[in-house]
């Protein structure tokens, strides 16, 4: 989740529509200036007995935050702790039980994508050993409680978690217990935009499937492939989904800043904290009639806090946002960024995606997003056949589109070789789930702590 950052202008009060328009104007970019910015989160755990620190204890989580400052990192605080950082490289941060993320920097080409990854993890690798520390890639904390998990100290967590059991009976799972990869991209127009999150919204499923890699909760199979993925479907119907509307033929700027209105708030930031507005509506925050700041009027800066605290699947602000994949090992951090770059970087490529999926229904989307949690792979393709067919072909699309980009790196390498993890996943018609389960019903025998030795960084 963000960690909220103040820029030029966030301080000017919104006068009008056309400012609540101008954050997403404000992305277009000409081709030449598109980029790639790739998150992707990891459970911290203590070697000697696969416990989750806290925040405040010796070589816990604020310590591997300053540790991390001897690589150049610089540390942000808030209310006089340490929450996030700031580098070259992007910016680290924490999720609500204290799992660790690299927001990385946009970057031209997947080359760079992986090689700030492999900085990343190397840096966390060697102040993990320092300070005793491991760091896993799943999509959901295998064997933990939410009893068992701390809380990190950021004013919107608290919000959050007294709001989350209020509209939903996950949402403090999806907080505490999980881990994803995103990728985010840019756009050229209204239109470009437009397409890209038809294309992106309707194959996100897909994704889904294969990055599915949540098959067990609290010691146990939970029944699912993405666990992860079925934790969002109640979360809060608010602000999570497939978002029907991005469907209908007047989707654009305005119908995403109308959905964004009737996303309830969580919170307000004045004078370095956070003021509790959960439930509350941002239109009448623009009336004035906010209760918790009565008579005043959100600035730029609220809005793009608000634009925030939306879950759809795919997410606007001024770039697009996928959403839909399980955390995982650093294979899959750069194979998430080279399916989507290669599938919506590339006309030729972003055309025959939607030839693909022009055709679905609604109803038809949906029961494939309700499907992907348990089934994965084995899910019907709406086009006929199952998800494991439709993946044969959109990532021939996506390898396309990235021998097009013609991206190579110093030894001649294109940035096609990032699909290899997910070519054979599509091949062998087995997700990381199911090798995970293969292996805990095999050569573990049930002994689900094998996990930390073959699931970790």
């Amino acid at each position: 989740m963000s960690t909220h950052v103040v820029s030029s202008g966030d301080e000017q009060i919104i006068e009008s529509r056309a400012d609540l328009l101008k954050v997403f104007e404000k992305g277009e970019k000409p081709k030449a200036d598109w980029r790639i910015g790739t998150e992707h989160e990891k459970f911290v755990y203590k070697t000697a007995d696969h416990r989750a620190p806290s925040y405040d204890e010796p070589g816990g989580i604020r310590d591997l935050l300053m540790e991390m400052t001897a690589f150049g990192w610089k540390p942000i605080e808030e209310k006089g702790k340490v929450i996030a950082l700031e580098g070259s490289d992007g910016n680290v941060s924490l999720e609500p039980a204290g799992q660790f993320e690299l927001s990385g920097a946009p970057l031209d080409n997947l080359h760079q994508t992986c090689g700030e990854t492999g900085r990343h993890l190397e840096q966390v690798s060697a102040v993990g050993e320092k300070l005793g520390l491991g760091f896993l890639g799943l999509g959901m904390w295998p064997d933990k409680t939410r009893e068992e998990l701390p809380i990190m100290p950021k004013g919107r967590y608290a919000i959050m978690m007294r709001h989350m059991p209020r509209v939903g009976s996950m949402g403090l799972d999806m907080m505490l217990r999980t881990c994803t990869i995103q990728t985010n991209l840019d756009y050229s127009s209204e239109a470009d935009m437009v397409k890209k999150f038809r294309v992106s919204l309707a194959l996100q499923p897909l994704a889904t499937a294969l990055f599915a890699n949540s098959p067990f909760t609290e010691g146990k199979p939970n029944g699912f492939l993405s666990y992860r993925s079925h934790i969002w479907t109640d979360t809060d119907p608010h602000r999570t989904g497939m978002l029907p509307f991005v469907f209908d033929e007047s989707f654009g700027y305005e119908r995403y800043a109308d959905y964004m209105l009737d996303v309830p708030m969580y919170f307000a930031v004045r004078d370095g904290g956070f003021v509790d507005a959960a439930g509350l509506s941002f239109r009448d925050f623009l009336d004035g009639k906010l209760s918790v700041l009565p008579g005043e009027r959100p600035n730029r800066g609220d809005w793009k806090d608000h634009l925030s605290t939306a879950f759809p699947e795919v997410r606007l602000k001024s770039f697009l946002e996928m959403r839909g994949a399980d955390g995982g090992p650093w294979a899959r951090i750069c194979a998430l960024p080279a399916f989507w770059v290669g599938i919506l970087y590339d006309q030729t490529a972003l055309d025959a995606a939607w030839d693909l999926v022009k055709g679905w229904g609604i109803e038809q989307q949906q029961i494939l997003r309700d499907e992907v949690p348990k089934l994965a792979l084995k899910a019907a393709n709406p086009g006929g056949g199952t998800l494991r067919d439709l993946g044969r072909e959109v990532l021939k699309i996506a390898d396309a589109g990235l021998k097009a980009r013609a991206r190579l790196d110093a030894a001649g390498d294109s940035e096609q070789g990032f699909l290899n993890t997910l070519h054979e996943i599509v091949d062998s018609g087995m997700t990381p789930a199911d090798r995970l389960l293969e292996a805990y019903h095999g050569r573990w025998n049930g002994d689900l702590s094998r996990v930390y030795d073959e699931a970790s960084f």
